[in-house]
């Protein structure tokens, strides 16, 4: 319910280089999804494993293989993948947090919130940075249970008046297909090279929003009969993301054409809800849609620091990690959490954050398509039994997906984030990344001093998975 809302950040973002066209980038990233997202569920439901980190640490942990050697390599790769596709959802709470103080922010409100309009946005940010993080690291203290309840509760606030708002300008005459053919592509646009890597580079930004339902095939696993259910959630889910990827987009640019883009920046529906509903029910709209983020930033916060946890108890990441309070909430993962948070929350640019995690996702999921791959040619998997496949065929969509994540897409997210940004993304997503790799050596040293065998995530999530279907 939370995914359409990730458009927000990145309509501002892609209209800076391709204008109306990112409606069209929209749509091919979303189908994109459909491509990964079957083979990714078929890996989940088959193993029992949730997440694209789980399945790479499932997949390449041979044990028999590396025994006897000084590096466990194919362990090495998965703690990295399950490290990228942190990374991946990390940022979501800083950038929604700064997406939030830009809306409160907004001139449309200023009637009614012109109190905020002389705090700096950092203060701001930081400030609701405090109050949201504190409020989700109390509720998510309380376990699963209790974060699922407050959930539900945002979540049917969420995706009905994202909806509204796009629909609405259809029928009160404010759509006019003439700004969306005018302002199409920029002015000089001729499909070449650079034009192209530009292009390709905003579908690696896409992607990052719009393949966000890959959970509808991470957690196929937990289905009560994942060769029926897990089908039917990709399809949906997907058809769901489908229209709203398109026709968000398609009535933003329609209603504001590209300068009216440009001039709302990262508060982008704020202009659209105005011409909707006229200031007071604006704001009603505004509550809502603020509403929908803290759902986001409550699910990237909760999914992100269960990552955490499962890399720590598979020896990946520092053991304080692994520990959990009375309720089984993972609340030191989540203290770490909560304070990367507030570190990126400075950077005060949601694109850029956007664009450096951006990298994380690439390589999780080019790696979660080799993994694939490895499970159809690895006789450890080949010849295990299956609940559910992904189509015939889809062994060579795999491996034409690894290559255009691995050897496109990464290369050009890398000179548009230069073009759009400058080298800070592109260093700060290195260096986010390439810092766990001695990291993890120095783990692996520690934990092969304590000799410790270390309970596994993955087992412990295939054996509940078994028995929530029994």
């Amino acid at each position: 319910m939370g995914v359409p809302i990730l458009i927000l950040p990145s309509l501002y973002d892609l209209d800076g280089s391709l204008w109306a066209m990112s409606i069209a980038i929209w749509v091919i990233s979303v189908l994109q999804g459909f491509l990964q997202n079957m083979a990714i569920g078929e890996m989940a439901a088959n193993f029992g494993v949730s997440g694209i980190g789980a399945c790479a640490q499932y997949v390449f942990k041979d044990e028999e293989k590396y025994r006897g050697r000084r590096v466990n390599w194919g362990k090495f790769i998965g703690a990295f993948t399950a490290w990228s596709y942190w990374f991946t959802w990390t940022p979501v709470i800083p950038i929604f947090t700064i997406m939030t103080g830009a809306y409160l922010q907004d001139s449309n409100f200023s009637d009614y919130l012109g109190f905020l309009s002389g705090v700096k946005p950092t203060i701001l940010n930081l400030v609701l940075g405090l109050i949201i993080f504190g409020a989700i690291l109390f509720i998510g203290s309380r376990g699963l249970s209790g974060g699922a309840r407050a959930q539900l509760v945002l979540a049917g606030i969420t995706i009905v008046p994202l909806v509204i708002v796009a629909v609405i300008p259809f029928l009160n005459g404010t759509f006019s297909l003439g700004n969306i053919a005018d302002g199409f592509a920029p002015a000089g646009w001729d499909w070449g090279g650079d034009e192209i890597c530009l292009m390709l580079g905003c579908l690696a930004v896409a992607q990052w929003s719009a393949c966000a339902w890959e959970s509808a095939a991470t957690y196929g696993a937990e289905y009560k009969e994942p060769g029926k259910d897990l089908p039917k959630a990709l399809i949906s889910c997907g058809l769901i993301c489908l229209f709203m990827y398109f026709i968000v987009s398609f009535a933003v640019y329609g209603t504001l054409g590209h300068s009216g883009v440009e001039a709302a920046g990262y508060a982008t529906l704020a202009p659209v809800c105005v011409s909707n509903f006229g200031p007071i029910g604006a704001l009603i709209a505004l509550i809502l849609l603020v509403a929908g983020m803290v759902m986001l930033i409550q699910t990237a916060f909760l999914g992100s620091s269960r990552t955490l946890f499962a890399m720590s108890q598979n020896g990946n990441m520092p053991r304080l990690l692994r520990k959990t309070n009375k309720n089984g909430a993972p609340i030191y993962a989540m203290m770490f959490q909560f304070a990367v948070g507030m570190c990126l929350i400075p950077l005060g640019t949601p694109g850029m954050i956007l664009a450096a995690s951006s990298f994380g996702f690439c390589f999780a999921l080019g790696m979660a398509m080799v993994s694939f791959v490895k499970t159809h040619r690895d006789p450890r998997f080949r010849d295990q039994p299956r609940v559910w496949n992904a189509p015939r065929g889809w062994y060579y969509v795999a491996i034409a997906l690894a290559i255009f994540q691995f050897f496109v897409l990464i290369p050009c997210l890398a000179y548009f984030s230069m073009e759009a940004y400058g080298p800070s993304s592109v260093v700060v997503g290195a260096v986010i990344l390439l810092v766990y790799i001695p990291l993890w050596f120095i783990l692996q040293h520690i934990e092969n001093k304590h000799n410790d065998v270390l309970p596994h995530a993955d087992e412990e999530e295939g054996a509940n998975a078994v028995r929530s279907r029994t």
